[in-house]
């Protein structure tokens, strides 16, 4: 059972995959006949998690109404939404600290299918003391853009839309973080903003993941989850 809880980032508008997401979040979209959320959270549960916390934006009150208090996924699932203005991915967890005290947390992508070992992911980072942690796959540029330099411990080096053409891995998908790291942010920012800096500062620890990731950030990452949650008993 895992010992930290993790946060979702369900907020975004999702503009690639309109006309879908003009009426519905990303997070509802159909894999296979049922919400992507209800996917995730499945997901999630068999992982080991517990609690999970929501962070929410356009059309978020839909996916408060199907999940609920997650109970349904043996989970204890709570909300923290953008409100009027959009906070970015950043933002909304800095906005979700200011009503749950968490101290570290998983962070994961609201598109994000993610077949690693989370157990794993966080002894690592229990084991290596503590300090923020992000995983990486040797992407090669394959599935998309490499964005990151990791030395087999460390991540030293990060930007989110890197020009840099010598770099193998990319940002999985998958973080753990403290409350700490958003101290003296501005109210709506990129999480990447973050994660570079602390890339920069040589504070940022890595995690190599071999599974390759599933999104829903596109039509092809629809089809290919499609495909590969079809493939599975």
């Amino acid at each position: 059972m895992l010992k930290l809880p993790v946060v979702v980032l369900c907020g975004g508008l999702a503009k690639r995959l309109r006309p879908i997401t003009e009426k519905i979040p990303k997070s509802l979209i159909e894999i296979n006949g049922i919400p992507f959320i209800h996917h995730q959270l499945r997901l999630l549960q068999i992982q080991g998690f517990k609690n999970v916390y929501l962070c929410a934006g356009f059309l978020g009150e839909m996916i408060e109404d199907f999940v609920k208090d997650g109970a349904s996924y043996n989970l204890n699932v709570e909300y923290a939404f953008d409100g009027d203005q959009l906070l970015g991915t950043g933002g909304a967890i800095k906005k979700l600290l200011d009503v749950y005290p968490l101290d570290e947390f998983f962070v994961l992508y609201g598109d994000s299918y993610l077949t690693c070992d989370f157990q794993d992911v966080e002894n690592t980072y229990v084991k290596n003391g503590r300090s923020p942690l992000m995983t990486v796959y040797k992407n090669n540029n394959q599935f998309d853009k490499s964005n990151v330099s990791f030395d087999g411990r460390s991540v030293i080096y990060y930007n989110k839309n890197s020009e840099k053409t010598d770099l193998d891995y990319i940002d999985y998908g998958l973080s753990i973080l403290r409350s700490r790291d958003f101290e003296n942010t501005k109210t709506s920012f990129d999480l990447s903003i973050i994660l570079e800096n602390l890339a920069a500062n040589n504070v940022l620890n890595g995690y190599e993941v071999h599974e390759r990731f599933y999104e829903i950030g596109s039509t092809q990452g629809i089809e290919e989850l499609n495909n590969y949650l079809r493939s599975k008993p």
